[in-house]
């Protein structure tokens, strides 16, 4: 997977950022020599922002549909402390094309908060697609405690009209090195469900720091709950068919910034059979200038 990412300041209240995804399933066809397979080709987003006060940023094109955390925060592969996706990431999730205005606030000094509200409208456009709806996420982080709760609505305005909500928490102690994160989310009848996932550095074990200090320890817990669909519809959004629970494990090993290998182990229990999935893989991020405005 190659996931290119391009930021573009105009002055001091404009931005324009756009980013891709190309990504290969290959395999190796019985009585081949060689390996073959499908190149999907995405853009996640290109918009134009404008800064317009500490409060305010306006959004225009195309946008992550910002409902939880995962979609914005932990998708790209060098963040993600695991490199499958949650189960539940297609409900509310994806790119929208449209208008969004998001900012934050200071409530009281313990407390900000931050959000994003949206519109998209219909397109069938050839990598350009989204659906027409409407939404909001709202979120408080409390600084001293380093914990942020929200929760997230969005209301489709076509076909179904499928009503869809969420909820996500965030905690990074400061006594110790753990990133805990989880949301669940609830989508009309296509399902709901949630994931808890805990990574944690074990830089701060004393008997192992020296060795073992670019070493992160990975864990998640998920449970889906198939909703009304067919199994057709519900493969056409990449859901499970029936419901499942999944218990993954894994570890990342950081060389330095932006580069990374990982490996995790997955089972997953369903009605319609149970499975292992390993997982396997290097990231690499790096950034350069394109030049000078």
């Amino acid at each position: 997977m190659v996931m290119p990412v391009v930021l573009i300041p105009l002055g001091e209240r404009w931005l324009v950022e756009a980013r891709g995804e190309f990504k290969g399933e290959f395999e190796k066809p019985a009585g081949s020599n060689s390996f073959s397979g499908p190149v999907e080709k995405e853009l996640d987003y290109a918009e134009l922002d404008f800064i317009a006060n500490a409060k305010v940023t306006v959004t225009v094109g195309r946008f992550l549909t910002p409902f939880g955390i995962y979609n914005e925060r932990l998708y790209p592969i060098w963040i993600r402390s695991l490199q499958p996706v949650p189960t539940i990431f297609p409900l509310g999730s994806g790119s929208g094309n449209g208008v969004m205005l998001r900012g934050g606030v200071t409530a009281s000094p313990n407390a900000n908060v931050n959000y994003a509200v949206y519109f998209s409208t219909n397109s069938a456009i050839n990598k350009l697609e989204s659906d027409r709806l409407a939404g909001g996420r709202l979120g408080i982080f409390f600084p001293r405690q380093r914990v942020e709760i929200g929760a997230s609505l969005q209301q489709l305005l076509q076909e179904g009209r499928y009503r869809s909500a969420g909820f996500h928490f965030a905690w990074q102690p400061l006594t110790v090195p753990l990133n805990l994160r989880s949301e669940f989310a609830w989508s009309g009848e296509q399902g709901r469900g949630y994931w808890i996932e805990g990574a944690y550095r074990l830089s701060q074990i004393s008997k192992w720091q020296k060795a073992m200090r670019h070493t992160e320890a990975v864990g998640r817990v998920q449970q889906f709950f198939a909703g009304g669909i067919t199994a057709g519809t519900a493969a056409d959004y990449g859901l499970p068919t029936a419901d499942d629970q999944e218990l993954d494990l894994g570890g990342n090993y950081y060389f330095r910034d932006g580069f990374k290998a990982t490996a995790s182990y997955g089972r997953e229990f369903s009605s319609v059979g149970n499975f292992n999935r390993w997982t396997v893989g290097t990231a690499y991020r790096f950034a350069f200038p394109l030049g000078r405005l």
